[in-house]
C-alpha cells in the first residue's frame, strides 16, 4: 500500500534524528569532556564531531529500511530492522575506533591514551544499540501516530458521507408521501366538482415542490426558511380544507436565525393536518411556535382536536414522524429529541435542539 509508505516521511525522521542525536550528545558530553584535557576545545569538537558526521546520517539508511519495510509481515519487518540497527551500531563503533586511532597518529597526540581495544568496543556498541533502536522507536512513534490521525480523518469522512446519504434518503422519503397525499386531495376536488379548487391547488404543489426539490437534504437551513416552506405547504392544504383549518407561526427573534435540517418541521405539521384536520368535520387550529429557552431551540407543533382512535396517539406509527427521529439522530447523535403528547386539548409534537447553530 503506497499510502502507508507516504506516512513515514523524511522531514519528519531527520527531525527527529537530530534532535536524538543532539539530546544524547547533550547526556554524554560530560563523559566525553573528561577524556580531554581543559581547554582543549579542539580536540573536544574532533571528539563530539563523529555524531554529526557518522551517527545521524547512519540514521537514515535505517529509516529508508524502516520506510521499505511498512507493508512487510510484523515478524521479517522486526528481525531486519534488529539487523539494521546491529549493524549501524557495529558501523559506527568501528568507525570510532579506525578515527581515534588515525586522530592519535595524525592530529592529537593526547589520543594515544583513548582506549582502542575490544573491551571499549563492546561498550560502545552497546550504547549506539540502545540509542539506535530508540531511533527506530521514534521513527515507528511518528509513523504510527500520522496514520492515527489519517484512519481518523477517513473515519470522519465515511460518518460524514453516510450521514448525508442518510439524510438524503430521508428527505427523499418525505415528497412521495406529501405528493401521494395532495395528489388524493386534488382529485377528491375534481371528483367533487372544485375543478378551480383543484386547479389552484396544483398551481400551489408545483411552486412548493420546486423549492423542495431545490433545497440540500443534508444542509441546515435557517427555521424562518423552514417556516416559509411550511407556509406554502399549508397554503395547499387551505385550498382543500378552507374554513376548517387555521393556523397561527410564530417564532420568536433569536429562533428564527437557528439553524435546522431542511424540511424538519414540516413532517409534524403534515400529520396534524392528516390526524386532526381531515377527520373533522369542525375548525381546527394548528399552532407551530419556536423558541429559545435555556439555549435549547424548541419546536412545536399542535393541533387541538385528535380523533380518539387515531393511530398517532402512540407517537411513533407515522412515517413522518419516524423521519424527524431518524433525521434529528443523524443530525445531533441523542443530544436533539421529539417528544410527542396526547391530552383532552389535543396533540402536540416538540423537537428541542440543544447547542443551536445561527447564521451570521
Amino acid at each position: 500500500m503506497p499510502s502507508a509508505r507516504k506516512d513515514a516521511r523524511w522531514p519528519e525522521a531527520i527531525l527527529l534524528t537530530v534532535s536524538l542525536w543532539l539530546f544524547v550528545l547533550l547526556m554524554f558530553l560530560p563523559i566525553i569532556s573528561a577524556r580531554h584535557a581543559p581547554g582543549d576545545w579542539a580536540s573536544l569538537m574532533l571528539d563530539v564531531s563523529t555524531i554529526i558526521v557518522v551517527s545521524m546520517p547512519l540514521a537514515m539508511p535505517l529509516f529508508l529500511l524502516f520506510k521499505r519495510t511498512v507493508n512487510w509481515p510484523q515478524g521479517a519487518r522486526a528481525l531486519l530492522l534488529i539487523s539494521g540497527v546491529i549493524f549501524a551500531a557495529v558501523a559506527n563503533t568501528v568507525f570510532d575506533l579506525l578515527y581515534t586511532g588515525w586522530v592519535a597518529n595524525n592530529l592529537e597526540a593526547s589520543w594515544s591514551s583513548l582506549p582502542r581495544d575490544m573491551e571499549r568496543g563492546y561498550d560502545v556498541a552497546l550504547k549506539y544499540i540502545l540509542v539506535f533502536s530508540v531511533n527506530v522507536a521514534l521513527f515507528q512513534l511518528s509513523f504510527a501516530r500520522r496514520q492515527e490521525r489519517r484512519q481518523e480523518r477517513q473515519l470522519v469522512d465515511a460518518r460524514s458521507t453516510a450521514q448525508q446519504a442518510q439524510l438524503a434518503a430521508l428527505r427523499y422519503q418525505l415528497n412521495p408521501h406529501f405528493l401521494f397525499n395532495t395528489l388524493n386531495s386534488i382529485s377528491a376536488l375534481i371528483v367533487t366538482g372544485r375543478n378551480d379548487d383543484a386547479e389552484e391547488m396544483t398551481d400551489k404543489l408545483s411552486s412548493f415542490l420546486r423549492i423542495s426539490l431545490a433545497c440540500d437534504p443534508a444542509q441546515l437551513v435557517p427555521l424562518e426558511q423552514e417556516l416559509a416552506l411550511i407556509e406554502e405547504y399549508l397554503e395547499i392544504e387551505a385550498v382543500r380544507f378552507g374554513e376548517r383549518l387555521n393556523v397561527d407561526i410564530h417564532c420568536a427573534a433569536d429562533a428564527c436565525a437557528a439553524l435546522v435540517p431542511g424540511f424538519l418541521v414540516q413532517p409534524l405539521v403534515e400529520n396534524a393536518i392528516k390526524h386532526g384536520v381531515a377527520p373533522s368535520r369542525d375548525p381546527v387550529n394548528i399552532a407551530v411556535k419556536a423558541s429559545v429557552e435555556e439555549g435549547d431551540l424548541c419546536i412545536t407543533v399542535a393541533n387541538d382536536r385528535v380523533p380518539a382512535r387515531s393511530g398517532i396517539a402512540s407517537g411513533r406509527s407515522g412515517v413522518g414522524l419516524i423521519n424527524v427521529e431518524r433525521r434529528l439522530e443523524a443530525v445531533y447523535g441523542k443530544a436533539a429529541s421529539l417528544t410527542t403528547e396526547k391530552n383532552d386539548s389535543g396533540y402536540v409534537a416538540t423537537i428541542c435542539i440543544p447547542e443551536i447553530q445561527r447564521t451570521h
